[in-house]
């Protein structure tokens, strides 16, 4: 059973996230203190974090922060309140791989989650595999940037480039379609797993930040090219 950290101060909300949870055969733990949580999510094994931003003595964004400096692997999800469109932003620059607005709905919830999980299955240390396999131990390489799939690792002129996994897969995703245009839309969909309105920051974000390290300039990009209007593609040449 995959094992999930929920960190959230609200008892009524946190209950029924477990209880949704509970029902696609995730195992939850819920804490609602912030220092409790950066305890744990350092020191315990978990699939996935759930981290709401407003916490009791240290908020999520800044175990977001810390876990992701020691652990680029695990996928962290942020739940924030519809209006903080700052706080969206600041997870995803310090490392979340998404975010869902509260409100939301216990469904959109599970199919979030199952994505995200989903992704992770083929490993047991929370890093993402291939999606059909047909990577595993080759290195793709265009031009100074190189990939080593079975590891995860990613090289710049031979220099290790630090991505968290959702940049990864994204890259990965980019790198196996060279040529090929999709809108934020198709990259939800392929590369976190789920078509939902409202979330085509999250593919901006990550984009950007992508680029600022794997680019020479990331306002001339030569590997992740921008089609004005309709999306984004992988250079050929």
């Amino acid at each position: 059973m995959r094992k999930v950290l929920l960190v959230e101060d609200d008892p009524d909300l946190a209950q029924l996230v477990s209880l949704q949870l509970q029902d696609i055969d995730v195992q939850c733990r819920w804490i609602s203190n912030g220092r409790e949580a950066l305890e744990a999510a350092t020191n315990e094994s978990f699939d996935l974090l759930l981290l709401d931003v407003m916490l009791p003595e240290v908020d999520g964004l800044e175990i977001c922060r810390t876990v992701r400096s020691t652990n680029r692997h695990i996928p962290i999800m942020m739940l924030t309140a519809k209006v903080s469109e700052m706080d969206r932003v600041l997870g995803l620059e310090l490392g979340a791989d998404d975010y869902i607005t509260k409100p939301f709905s216990m469904m959109e919830l599970s199919a979030r989650v199952k994505a995200m999980l989903r992704r992770t299955s083929m490993t047991g240390d929370a890093t993402d595999a291939p999606a059909n396999g047909s990577q595993a131990n080759e290195a793709l390489e265009f031009k100074a940037l190189k990939i080593q799939t079975e590891s995860r690792r990613v090289y710049i002129s031979d220099q290790e480039v630090d991505l968290t996994p959702k940049e990864y897969d994204l890259l990965l995703h980019f790198i196996t379609n060279p040529g090929k245009v999709f809108s934020r839309m198709d990259l939800l969909d392929k590369v976190w797993g789920y078509q939902y309105e409202g979330y085509h920051h999250t593919v901006n974000s990550h984009i950007n930040r992508l680029r600022t390290k794997i680019e020479k300039n990331a306002a001339e990009p030569e590997y992740i090219l921008t089609r004005w209007g309709v999306g984004y593609e992988f250079a050929t040449e």
